[in-house]
């Protein structure tokens, strides 16, 4: 491809991506396609010589583009948003023409350095003490899982990377049962086991794990010559947004010398809001946090943000240096592939850099106080709608609701509302019980796409036998 090529075709691209973004209130947020069909357009082999720009495109355009779920859609209402504001789109298209492997500070010095103060700008956005530091993983499930690794090495005095688990005693994890399943993946890759993952009961409005019982689990572990490792609070649940309560849960971890990690990957990002923040009162008592802002601030996928208040450990945990990756003559430098599991890292800061600049804080508070606001609003409405009820109330902007008639005929609205196309939303279990989900959070969402939601959920709802 000539550069004057490659110029005409990035101009194309980024003429379709707008158009792309300004029809998708036209567009149903799921496709309309049966399972194979999209496999079944595409051809069974490679070609043997190259085609023409216009040709691919054409079948990007008639083939691929109608079968994608419209994630940026304004009425996306189901499992959490994975938003990409148009700026961090341009962020991200410089980043793939630079193509840089951002791995090492000699490999690409400012995109460490801009990482290193983008990690300070978002611990200081969502009120964490200087103390933390930062570094930016692919997604919580990889942050989740180094934390993780740091439980085990610490509990194992540092050998297990060495020796392994076998001849062990069991380490133990602690957890409640409303956590992302992402901390299960984390303790199978681990090595630690899913029987070792020891879940805590839960109780009060926020489905929170108790710390009295968190208590006792560890001590009878203890007393049964198994090894407690660390505990992992959730802030802002995938079902229902359960939150545990981090003063306690800390206190009791941190009493029995255990690691304690906060997954608050969704909900992290309300905390640039001053006033949601009594979600996770204690949570600078934490060891290491994790928010998405590839969620609900507005960075393209992939973006999570690690928080962490002795990074030394976890480079401990992570780091290996053989010559070819040492940084000679330089002292003073972060590597930040030493503080993640891959050694290949792409130019994530930038986007930061880019959305934080052009929003400002004050610009994305005013869009989650905008979502909670709208959610909380088609709550009440469907309070007040016969034939409804919630089943667990706003926490933030994630609520759920059933209607009359069991849990089938929940699966059955769910169903026959994606089916229609207008809005998009998911279910979840309850107490045992199937609920619907609802979440605002998506970037370009207004006050009519949440009407919208209510008008469509009632209406599909009168329509069912």
């Amino acid at each position: 491809m000539t550069p004057e090529y490659f110029e005409d075709w990035s101009r194309r691209a980024a003429d379709w991506g707008a158009a792309y973004r300004r029809s998708l209130r036209d567009k149903p947020v799921r496709p309309k396609v049966e399972p194979g069909e999209i496999y079944r357009a595409i051809p069974a082999a490679p070609p043997e010589h190259g085609q023409a720009m216009e040709e691919i495109f054409a079948e990007f355009e008639t083939i691929i583009e109608p079968g994608m779920t419209h994630w940026q859609h304004p009425r996306f209402f189901a499992y959490f948003p994975a938003n990409a504001a148009p700026v961090s789109v341009v962020a991200e298209y410089l980043v793939t023409a630079m193509a840089a492997q951002c791995m090492l500070w000699q490999t690409s010095p400012a995109a460490t350095e801009l990482e290193t103060r983008m990690m300070e700008w978002l611990r200081d956005a969502v009120g964490l003490p200087a103390e933390f530091t930062g570094v930016i993983q692919d997604s919580a499930s990889s942050a989740t899982l180094a934390a993780v690794l740091v439980m085990r090495e610490q509990a194992l005095d540092w050998q297990g990377n060495a020796q392994g688990l076998a001849g062990q005693s069991p380490l133990r994890v602690y957890a409640s049962d409303q956590v992302h399943t992402s901390i299960d993946r984390a303790i199978w890759v681990s090595g630690i086991g899913a029987d070792n993952l020891v879940r805590i009961p839960t109780g009060g409005a926020l489905r929170g794990m108790d710390p009295v019982a968190l208590d006792a689990a560890i001590r009878a572990d203890k007393a049964a010559g198994r090894t407690p490792a660390g505990v992992i609070a959730c802030i802002g649940g995938t079902s229902v947004g359960a939150c545990d309560d981090l003063s306690e849960v800390i206190a009791v971890a941190h009493n029995h010398g255990l690691y304690v990690h906060v997954d608050a990957a969704w909900a992290g990002a309300a905390m640039i809001c001053p006033e949601h923040r009594h979600f996770w009162t204690g949570v600078e008592q934490a060891d290491s946090v994790v928010f998405n802002p590839h969620k609900w601030l507005g960075a393209s996928f992939d973006c999570s943000a690690h928080l962490i208040r002795d990074p030394d450990i976890l480079v401990k945990t992570l780091a290996i240096q053989p010559e070819y990756l040492k940084t000679h003559g330089k002292d003073g430098i972060i590597n930040y592939s030493e503080w993640s599991i891959p050694l290949g890292r792409r130019f994530r800061a930038l986007k930061l850099w880019f959305l934080l600049r052009f929003h400002g804080l004050e610009g994305l508070r005013t869009m989650i106080r905008n979502h909670v606001s709208w959610s909380r609003g088609l709550c009440e409405k469907l309070r007040a709608t016969p034939g409804f009820e919630i089943v667990t109330e706003p926490m933030l902007s994630l609520f759920s609701f059933r209607v009359d008639g069991g849990d089938a005929r929940n699966i059955a609205l769910v169903n026959a509302i994606n089916d229609d196309g207008r809005i998009y939303l998911t279910q979840t279990l309850v107490d045992g019980r199937s609920a619907i989900r609802f979440q605002a959070g998506q970037f370009d969402m207004t006050e009519a796409d949440a009407d919208t939601a209510f008008d469509v959920i009632t209406e599909i709802a009168r329509s069912l036998p």
